[in-house]
């Protein structure tokens, strides 16, 4: 196997990681809809941990993103 293709594999698994983080994102929204739902005086209460999951979950993203493009570029 050539170098440049172990690099273009490891890449190619290390986006992997945004997949789960899609899920992640459609888990913290669908979660904040539905304590909306059940409960609409809490909705500026739940606010706030909705947007540190939704912050959270997005840096887990970046940091494959991250990870990939050191990969191809720098290794």
């Amino acid at each position: 196997m050539d170098a440049s293709a172990a690099k273009l594999i490891g890449a190619g698994l290390a986006v992997i990681g945004v997949i789960g983080s899609g899920i992640g994102i459609g888990n913290v929204f669908a979660a904040y809809i539905q304590a909306i739902g059940r409960n609409p005086s809490a909705k500026d209460d739940v606010r706030t941990e909705l947007f540190l999951g939704f912050a959270l979950v997005e840096a887990l993203a970046l940091f494959a993103l991250i990870v990939a493009l050191l990969l191809l570029f720098v290794f």
